[in-house]
């Protein structure tokens, strides 16, 4: 059996059975470029497949030595990638320009760093794995472009081709002369290996005077200021002045580009690949460094406790009591996992969760409260009352005690609102009954939360709770 044959059977041992099969597909009968840094969430939906099982397929497949993990910062703009990192440890700027788009960015986790795969070499070569080999226009759609840009695969070609007037290769030192005609319109000289930009806006009265423009791209400067030229001829002198190929192309910033661009799907987070347990279960020592501080501008923190655990040992004894509580863990992270949340920690009797979105949290909440409910009528008793917090916010990631963890005021409210809770309540705040899908979620199951005001200790003013009946 051939090595991708025995990674497969491997597969199977931990994925569900259909999604190997379309990975198998994939593998097998993908074009080359299908293969580079795949958008999971599309290969879900392509293959109607649950995602969250997608993921944690990849992942799989991905620690056995089947695809490549790759963490790529991109530019919110145009959806170009800044920066392609094969560990989420090296991603170590504090911001990132797109000369492109003429900006700076910092790399939040939320849809600023994507995760893709990229098939091993191992298993099948494609031309992904040679870069400098690949035509300008698929090293676009398949190193420059992130997996959120929607390029179609049988239109690319003749698209590419509408907004793109020339384009040269040049190897390294390699210089070279183009003749253009320049139309009335916003035009970009690109390179998208350097990553460089010259933008000409051309206007005004066509002219028949030959107009000359001298170009050269190196790593330090990627961007200058926007040259004003007129309708006519150009003489285009373009030098290489790195170690690499560059492919300068000149580019009309016009309707077809824009319609590219501006084609967007959803694609796999580094927030939400942080928030997923299969991923905690199989990378938790090497996510972060201990230095590192990664920016989330919104996860969704949710907190529970046992009421009375210490009552319980005294009460039933300290081995049944140790499996109720045990018991209650599995229940819990059966219900974060499959609400595409991940327990970051337990402390004592303690969980604490994140999740993507206020939704998932709630959901795995209410979904809680009723597990403890069946536990204790199997039991005959009261014995495992749980209390609930919930709160949505900012953090920073982080690394600590060898394990990826979260800091910053969300997580200490979201605590603190916990420890507001009765036995068998759930308390959230505002952020996460103001979210749109939260109240859909709670519409649908004929629950009002009822609003309570309450002090947390370290916030000053009067903070406002909800109460999920």
């Amino acid at each position: 059996m051939s090595e991708a044959g025995d990674m497969l059977v491997l597969l199977r041992q931990f994925v569900e059975p259909a999604v190997v099969d379309a990975i198998k597909d994939l593998v097998e009968h993908g074009k080359d470029h299908q293969l580079s840094r795949i958008n999971v969430l599309a290969f879900a939906e392509r293959n109607g497949l649950d995602e969250e099982a997608s993921v944690a397929a990849f992942l799989h497949a991905a620690r056995i030595g089947m695809f490549d993990i790759s963490w790529n910062v991109l530019c919110p703009g145009c959806g170009g990638v800044l920066d392609t990192n094969a560990s989420l440890s090296t991603i170590r700027k504090d911001e990132y320009v797109c000369a492109l788009c003429a900006d700076t960015y910092r790399p939040t986790l939320d849809e600023l760093v994507e995760v893709t795969f990229t098939v091993s070499h191992r298993v099948r070569r494609i031309a992904a794995h040679m870069p400098d080999e690949l035509p300008l226009g698929e090293y676009y759609r398949q190193m420059y472009w992130g997996s959120g840009i929607d390029v179609p695969d049988e239109s690319y070609d003749a698209l590419f081709d509408e907004f793109t007037i020339d384009h040269v290769e040049l190897e390294p030192g390699e210089k070279a002369v183009l003749s253009l005609q320049l139309p009335a319109e916003f035009i970009i000289v690109f390179e998208p290996v350097t990553h460089s930009a010259q933008f000409l806006d051309v206007k005004g009265e066509p002219t028949r005077e030959r107009q000359a423009l001298s170009l050269s791209f190196d790593r330090e400067h990627t961007h200058n200021q926007t040259i004003e030229m007129r309708p006519g001829p150009l003489r285009l002198v373009l030098e290489n002045r790195t170690d690499r190929r560059a492919l300068p192309s000149i580019c009309i910033a016009g309707e077809a580009l824009h319609h590219m661009l501006g084609s967007r799907r959803p694609f796999l987070t580094a927030k939400r690949l942080l928030t997923n347990q299969t991923f905690r279960d199989l990378y938790r020592t090497n996510t972060l460094d201990l230095d590192q501080r990664l920016k989330i501008t919104s996860l969704t923190f949710l907190f529970t406790d046992l009421r009375g655990s210490t009552e319980l040992y005294e009460r039933v004894g300290d081995l049944v009591a140790f499996d109720l509580v045990q018991a209650h863990f599995r229940v819990l992270n059966q219900i974060v996992a499959a609400e595409a949340g991940a327990v970051v920690k337990t402390i004592g009797d303690a969980v604490m969760a994140t999740f993507p979105t206020p939704d998932r949290a709630v959901a795995a909440a209410l979904r809680m409260r009723e597990a403890m409910r069946r536990l204790n009528a199997e039991n005959g008793s009261e014995d495992l009352l749980l209390k609930i917090g919930v709160h949505e916010g900012p953090c920073i990631a982080v690394a600590m005690n060898e394990r990826q963890d979260y800091f910053g005021q969300t997580v200490n409210i979201a605590s603190r609102v916990q420890g507001l809770a009765d036995s068998q309540s759930i308390f959230v705040t505002a952020a996460v009954v103001d979210d749109a899908r939260t109240a859909e979620l709670l519409r649908g199951k004929a629950l009002e939360p009822e609003v309570h005001a309450a002090m947390l200790r370290g916030i000053e003013r009067e903070f406002q709770v909800y109460a999920i009946p």
